[in-house]
């Protein structure tokens, strides 16, 4: 085997093992130079020469700049930021839930379940805990509730 036929068989190689590499771990960026290995070392298989000259490192070059701008793309679509999954209490305004701890009005020991969390809860009129309730307003993370209607 010729000398610049296996640099370029070893060139794709490479590539395929930092495409791998990629696969394993999104997003340490080797599929840039991946790319660029796997596309020289198929020219380099038709057009042996070329691997030896400059003519490699400018299409090298030319590959690289579409490839990053592409992989940067698709990796910002991919992975959309989403805002964090968190619950402010004028979001519970007018939700149903269940009294888990008795309120005594005035103060803050009582507890009441919204959906799959727990919440102190104030309220006008004592309220036993198994009691449907629904959120009127809230203050800071506390809520006041009053009994289902």
């Amino acid at each position: 085997m010729e000398l610049a036929t296996a640099v370029a068989l070893l060139f794709i190689i490479i590539g395929l093992i930092l495409l791998i590499v990629e696969a394993t771990m999104p997003g340490v960026f080797m599929i840039i130079p991946a790319v660029i290995f796997i596309i020289i070392g198929g020219l380099g298989l038709f057009e042996p020469d070329l691997l030896f000259t400059w003519y490699a490192v400018a299409l090298a070059i030319v590959v690289a700049i579409p490839v990053t701008l592409l992989t940067v793309y698709a990796y910002r679509f991919l992975g959309k930021p989403e805002p964090p999954s968190t619950t402010i209490t004028d979001t519970l305004v007018g939700e149903m839930g269940v009294v888990t701890v008795d309120t005594v009005p005035g103060t803050l020991k009582g507890k009441v379940r919204i959906g799959t969390d727990t919440w102190s809860a104030n309220s006008e009129i004592p309220l036993r805990a198994g009691t449907r309730v629904k959120v009127i307003k809230s203050e800071g993370v506390h809520v006041f509730i009053e009994p289902e209607k």
